[in-house]
């Protein structure tokens, strides 16, 4: 009897020893709860007790957290139709709010702050162009839209660290239009700079072809001065000569015109010996 009595006595100290202990990890804080009411929280981590029926642990994590929200269609300033897939990482800051207003439970925040992190994404992206969200203020868009978020997300004891957009495109019916259109724009804009390019290059050989012109001109101008020149300084030494020994001016002249003659290997010539081309050496030889 003794001994069955001490073995229900171990086991219900056992039950309470369970029931009493806990551990708290690295990555957990813990909420300790008296009959529904907050008592206190733990946030070291190791072992620690509670009273078993009494007290109430609710573990709350501390980790950087992922929120998954699915793919929606946003309305830009310009009317363009976006499909926008964002994430957002958050922590819990507040844990007794997060109890209270989320019942301790991730799956729950995490509906509500898809819902909270959709209203931010379309009311901020509808607010822009759709340049501006998909190159030019795509960063500053994801502060603004975790900043918004945050405002609402705070009250159950939730703060949005980031969000991030993977994708933000035109519907993919829209995007063959687009990607056509960007196509034919593309293509004239190639024409355009053809037909400057042809025409500034024909500009350029006009110009060219002008400029030669020119200096081909000028350097015949100086060749025909030069020759001129060359000529008159020519006919003036000759006239020179001529008046210093007419006789050897005659001689020299006539020895010209029987080289100019008698040119070539080939060269046949039948004359009669009073022909005025033999005259030099007729009046030489009386």
């Amino acid at each position: 009897m003794m001994r069955n009595l001490s073995f229900v006595l171990a086991a219900i100290i056992a039950v309470v020893v369970y029931s009493s202990a806990y551990t708290v990890h690295q990555t957990q804080q813990v909420l300790i709860f008296q009959v529904g009411k907050f008592d206190r929280a733990i946030i070291e981590p190791g072992l620690n007790f509670k009273i078993p029926f009494y007290e109430e642990a609710k573990f709350i994590d501390k980790r950087l957290l992922s929120l998954d929200s699915p793919e929606q269609e946003v309305i830009t300033a310009n009317q363009k139709r976006l499909v926008v897939d964002a994430f957002a990482r958050y922590r819990i800051v507040d844990p007794l709010k997060f109890v209270q207003a989320a019942g301790g439970s991730i799956v729950a925040a995490n509906s509500r702050l898809a819902t909270i992190l959709n209203s931010s994404v379309r009311r901020v992206m509808g607010a822009e162009s759709l340049v501006s969200v998909v190159r030019d203020k795509r960063a500053s868009l994801m502060l603004i839209i975790a900043e918004q978020a945050n405002k609402e997300a705070l009250d159950f004891g939730v703060k949005i660290v980031d969000v991030k957009i993977r994708r933000a495109d035109l519907p993919e019916a829209n995007s063959a239009s687009v990607f056509s259109r960007m196509q034919t724009e593309r293509q004239q804009e190639a024409a355009e700079h053809r037909a400057k390019g042809a025409q500034l290059a024909k500009k350029i050989r006009a110009e060219a072809e002008k400029e030669a012109t020119v200096i081909v001109a000028k350097a015949r101008q100086q060749s025909d001065i030069l020759r001129g020149n060359g000529d008159a300084e020519k006919n003036k030494i000759f006239a020179e000569a001529y008046g210093k020994d007419p006789e050897f001016f005659k001689f020299y002249r006539s020895m010209q015109a029987y080289e100019n003659g008698l040119t070539g290997d080939k060269t046949s010539m039948v004359l009669s010996p009073d022909s005025d081309f033999f005259s030099y050496f007729e009046k030489n030889k009386q």
